[in-house]
């Protein structure tokens, strides 16, 4: 039995009279305008919905939540579990879980919003919180803090002791690095026999390098809505100091690039890559 085979090649003849393929297909046509545009819209709406309400990296510039996050260490926050915010309006996604006492959080730092924090919470709204001799007390118990650094073996009172009496609050020295002076007029209200009570809806932060941070002590609580997003892990870690990651001047910026560049392979704390929080 014969079997008929025909191919799916086209021919056709030459001037020579020899055959040739035929292109069966017609040449791609390339992408309109429009078409490359509207893929680039796509792309930055993806970007931006999970920038938005999924993740977000920042890096750590400073100290203040040592030796748990490094200063260079660069971590993805979690921005759903707190019901993130879309910009420039008061809508926000429900949350997925409140604040906790223990928890790691990034926030909008009350006395100047556009600037985000990353600490502790050690309090939240209800809660009375005292500290005597370094040892934090909550609800009158005194806290567990294997996390704790300190470093400094001196009392420092203003640091190791609060809140402060009301008789010594006129006094507190006021300015950058020390006692916000709106938290100065604010914290008497807050203050009782038995320590400082947390108003409902808003958290004491402190940062784990207790010597070195700058936190609800000395500026105050912060409304659970300021809350960004909690950190992930570690997606990086460069060794430098805070001047070098908080440098404002292009000059700066440049200089601290170039030397990244330079000593990426020696600088780079491999070690911190992957940790989770």
């Amino acid at each position: 039995m014969l079997v008929e085979w025909r191919s799916e090649v086209q021919f056709e003849t030459s001037e020579t009279g020899a055959e040739k393929p035929r292109a069966g297909r017609p040449a791609p046509r390339s992408e309109s305008g429009w078409e490359v545009l509207r893929s680039l819209l796509v792309v930055l709406g993806a970007v931006f919905c999970i920038r938005t309400f999924v993740a977000e990296a920042t890096v750590i510039p400073t100290g203040s939540m040592e030796d748990t996050i490094l200063i260079g260490d660069h971590v993805f926050l979690d921005k759903l579990l707190y019901g993130p915010q879309l910009p420039y309006t008061s809508w926000r996604m429900p949350e997925i879980k409140p604040v906790r006492r223990g928890d790691i959080v990034a926030f909008h730092y009350p006395r100047k919003p556009s600037v985000m924090f990353v600490k502790r919470v050690i309090a939240i709204g209800g809660d009375v919180i005292k500290i005597i001799d370094k040892q934090v007390y909550v609800n009158g118990q005194p806290l567990r803090e294997p996390y704790v650094h300190f470093e400094y073996t001196n009392m420092y009172p203003l640091r190791a002791n609060f809140p402060p009496a009301l008789d010594q609050i006129p006094y507190l020295p006021v300015g950058p690095g020390e006692w916000d002076p709106g938290w100065v007029r604010e914290m008497p209200a807050f203050i009782r026999a038995d320590g400082l009570h947390v108003p409902p809806g808003s958290f004491f932060a402190m940062g784990d390098n207790r010597d070195n941070s700058l936190d609800s002590r000395f500026w105050g609580f912060v409304p659970d809505s300021d809350v960004v997003g909690e950190p992930l892990f570690v997606y990086w870690s460069y060794d430098a100091p805070t001047p070098e990651w908080t440098a404002e001047s292009l000059t700066a910026r440049l200089r601290f690039d170039g030397s990244i560049i330079k000593n990426f392979f020696q600088k780079t704390r491999w070690s911190r890559i992957g940790k989770v929080f």
